[in-house]
């Protein structure tokens, strides 16, 4: 395990940053390095050669010899230069936050569509770094044109070029696989099944909710999904059909966690799997209320939100991990549930609250279908609510809750309202 120490520029009327390098000592602890020491400066701003000023360099220097630290980690996305610079006076490995989540959702990409991803999101954060270094790699050779280029020079567009090319084949594949999901998006759209998003900070226990709900309405399913208390233990769209017992269904997708200063190489990267966000009826906003920074990690996924265009879909507050605050849960209040997916308690409470807004449309009413026409009445019982059956003269007497679409096309053998 790599020692490292964590620098960070703590610039005027920036808040949450004491939090900001907490979540940087856990983004390490994430890639198995080991934090030893941590050292910040403030100042009105970064300092573009070094990030750090002149004396704090040397301050810096002095503690990783000190403390043996191998690596160090800054705080914010460095420049090129940034880069070259600390890596010269430091003579140490130096990486940002950026590389680290980077690093972090390599690891833990599963699917094709995910692993594609990272690798674009890599590709496209190392290209301006690269070209960054040209100058200094590229003076053995004078005059103009090819001919006379240094070797180095040479070399570095080769690899710009590769990684050009390599990027543009990675985001064809990607196409391929979004125009599969969008497909099966059109399918659902058109089965009228609702869709309900589960949105949150890293680690706020999206994956665990998703479970709870599953274990409660589809007990024995073999399809879980993974999760574990670590940052980012998610990086794909899982998608899962739930039916509660009045036959009402609806798909609940549980979606990668959000984090400050996620790299923007990464928003642009996931967006496609975040697709299922922006066309969502609901999205089921996940905090963990135990977490002190809580209000913080609420803000952030709004403003994420924002990024991604899904600022304007209706939501409702889940608040997770009720049990470890002296929160009263499980209950409603307003647009917030308290509860523990843990624990599996407010999980009732939840299917409340998404019942009332994805299932508006639905009728109360009693149907008598002609003995003729039994397919209806198999239909019904597939789609609807049915709460009582009869058989009469005329037809079979269903006492049913159907959705409003159904109830308009067969509004003639309806008893009126």
């Amino acid at each position: 395990m790599a020692n490292a120490i964590v620098v960070g520029v703590h610039l005027q009327n920036q808040p949450g940053f004491e939090y900001a390098m907490e979540e940087l000592r856990n983004l390490a602890d994430a890639c198995d390095i080991e934090v030893v020491g941590e050292l910040t400066q403030k100042a009105e701003r970064v300092n573009p050669a070094h990030y750090i000023g002149a004396g704090k360099l040397q301050e810096l220097k002095g503690l990783a010899e000190g403390l043996d630290a191998s690596t160090i980690i800054f705080n914010d996305e460095l420049s090129p230069s940034q880069i070259r610079n600390l890596e010269k006076t430091l003579e140490r490995r130096v990486i940002d936050r950026t590389i680290l989540i980077l690093d972090i959702f390599a690891e833990r990409a599963q699917t094709k569509e995910a692993q594609l991803q990272v690798e674009v999101a890599k590709l496209q954060y190392m290209l301006p770094r690269l070209v960054g270094l040209r100058e200094s790699l590229g003076r053995q050779g004078g005059g103009a044109g090819l001919k006379n280029r240094g070797a180095g020079e040479t070399k570095l567009e080769l690899d710009r070029r590769r990684i050009e090319e390599r990027i543009v084949h990675l985001q064809h594949d990607l196409e391929k696989l979004v125009a599969r999901r969008q497909v099966q998006r059109k399918q659902r759209r058109k089965n009228e099944v609702p869709v309900v998003c589960l949105v949150g900070y890293t680690n706020a226990g999206k994956s665990s909710l998703l479970n709870a709900v599953m274990e409660t309405y589809q007990p024995g399913s073999s399809k879980m999904v993974l999760a574990k208390d670590m940052l980012f233990a998610t990086l794909e769209t899982s998608v899962r059909s739930i039916s509660l017992p009045d036959r009402k269904t609806f798909l609940l997708a549980d979606t990668v966690g959000f984090v400050s200063q996620l790299p923007h190489h990464l928003v642009k990267a996931f967006r496609s799997t975040l697709e299922e966000v922006a066309e969502a009826d609901l999205l089921i906003h996940v905090v963990d209320c135990a977490n002190p920074e809580h209000e913080q990690h609420i803000a952030v996924t709004q403003a994420t939100l924002k990024d991604l265009g899904a600022d304007g879909i209706p939501a409702v507050y889940a608040f997770n991990k009720a049990d470890l605050t002296d929160q009263a849960y499980p209950r409603i209040e307003d647009n917030t549930v308290y509860l523990s997916a843990g624990r599996r308690e407010g999980i009732e409470e939840l299917i409340r609250l998404i019942r009332d807004r994805v299932f508006g449309d639905y009728v109360e009413g009693e149907i008598v279908i002609p003995y003729d026409q039994g397919r209806l009445v198999a239909y019904f019982n597939e789609h609807a609510h049915v709460q009582a059956t009869e058989y009469e003269p005329e037809g079979t007497r269903l006492k049913l809750t159907c959705k409003l679409a159904d109830y308009e096309k067969h509004k003639e053998l309806f008893a009126p309202q």
